[in-house]
């Protein structure tokens, strides 16, 4: 596959704050280390390979932001501007314009106008904002036929998606600046049917493979599950399975090059699979997984519900849904270490054990609303569920307002009551 001919324009303060809100440590390892992400995508991210022809950085030079690592010291951006340098990026200064605006906006998208008209053809600009006003923008590059990759930490990047080819939402972000030992888009579980399991990152495993021994021994492996399997294959027990089976070479080839557990099944083209969120079957021999507690089996929202979750573009689960993500975040932080990646595997899948059916995507909904909405994960002391659930529903009607969707005070209760609010 040839690489793609991408373009890459970063509105440093806006990402970098917006990851501040949702895990300070991997905020850090954004600014600090880019080439490690910025590798990562041109690596092939969701199956595009791409090579970098433009790598530019708008940054306030002034800019600063509270240092989450020293209490009362502020962390200035332009610390980071030689990371940026010797990563390859082109970093603009965008000084301060106004009390509130500091123009890195209008310069991002004057550049990419630009290169619409330039020489090259670049195939692909990939736009890291979380800024609405990129809208426009993003409109007018696909008018000119280009493919647009939206990577934003906002909560509202998924409105923003709907007008890109592809979104690089919080979670994927997060995913990109995990460590060489920590896990790129894989399921999470543990054997154990009771009490809290651990994050990857608390399990080690004493195989010791070579990562060609340990891949034709997954090949093998997966071939003969799937062969033998009577029922759909929960994918998460199956790579809890494999990783036991395998050891850390999984971890650290990062599912031998695949960047992810499914991404490696999917590359062995079993005959007649097929994989939906935690499951793959064979449609010639299994029935389709029934799934429990599933959304569309519960009763529908009230029409206020109903429009916010329209608007917002929502998974449209049930309250006892929205309040157990609630629940099991507040477990995973007073239980372990903060880290957002893992908080939210550990979560989905704490969950789907417990016969709650929600994706991954719902749990991070609700853990970047509850930052978003003041109840960042990290604080301290460590949030409570009820707090959590709070700050959810907040940032849900925040947002609602924001799109124009009235409600009336007996209508705002009734959102509120919906999305877990105690």
């Amino acid at each position: 596959m040839e690489p793609v001919r991408s373009v890459l324009f970063l509105d440093f303060d806006n990402v970098f704050s917006g990851l501040l809100k949702l895990d300070p440590k991997s905020a850090l390892r954004f600014a600090e280390d880019p080439r490690l992400w910025v590798n990562r995508l041109a690596g092939g991210t969701q199956g595009v390979a791409r090579r970098w022809l433009v790598l530019r950085c708008y940054m306030n030079p002034a800019g600063w932001v509270p240092n989450p690592e020293n209490d009362g010291a502020r962390l200035y951006f332009s610390r980071f501007r030689p990371s940026f340098t010797d990563a390859g990026f082109e970093v603009v200064d965008c000084p301060r314009l106004s009390h509130t605006k500091n123009g890195a906006d209008i310069r991002l998208v004057i550049d990419a106008i630009d290169a619409l008209r330039a020489d090259v053809q670049y195939e692909e600009f990939v736009i890291a904002s979380g800024d609405s006003d990129m809208t426009p923008l993003i409109v007018r590059l696909r008018a000119s036929d280009r493919r647009i990759t939206l990577l934003s930490p906002s909560d509202s990047a998924v409105v923003l998606g709907a007008v890109a080819d592809r979104l690089i939402g919080g979670e994927d972000v997060l995913e990109l600046l995990g460590t060489e030992s920590e896990e790129l888009i894989d399921p999470l579980v543990d054997d154990s049917d009771t009490g809290p399991r651990a994050p990857a990152a608390a399990r080690t495993s004493e195989v010791n493979l070579t990562p060609g021994e340990a891949n034709e021994k997954f090949k093998l492996l997966v071939v003969e599950r799937y062969a033998q399997a009577s029922e759909p294959i929960n994918l998460a027990t199956l790579a809890n399975d494999l990783r036991k089976e395998l050891g850390e070479v999984v971890t650290t080839s990062r599912w031998f090059g695949h960047d992810g557990f499914v991404r490696a099944v999917q590359a062995l083209n079993l005959p007649d699979v097929h994989m939906s969120q935690h499951f793959l079957w064979d449609v010639t021999r299994h029935s389709p997984p029934t799934l429990p507690n599933d959304a569309q089996d519960g009763p529908a929202p009230p029409d206020p519900v109903a429009r916010v979750v329209r608007a917002l573009k929502l998974p449209s689960l049930p309250t006892e849904s929205w309040r157990s993500i609630s629940d099991s975040l507040a477990a995973f932080v007073h239980a372990y270490e903060f880290n957002l990646t893992e908080a939210t595997r550990w979560s989905r899948d704490q969950l789907s054990a417990e016969g709650i059916w929600v994706s991954r995507q719902a749990v991070g909904i609700v853990a970047r609303g509850a930052a978003y909405g003041g109840c960042p994960l990290y604080g301290q002391p460590r949030p409570s569920a009820d707090a959590i659930a709070a700050a959810f529903a907040g940032n849900v009607l925040s947002r609602a307002a924001a799109a124009d969707v009235d409600l009336s005070s007996d209508e705002i209760d009734e959102v509120q009551r919906w999305f877990g609010l105690p």
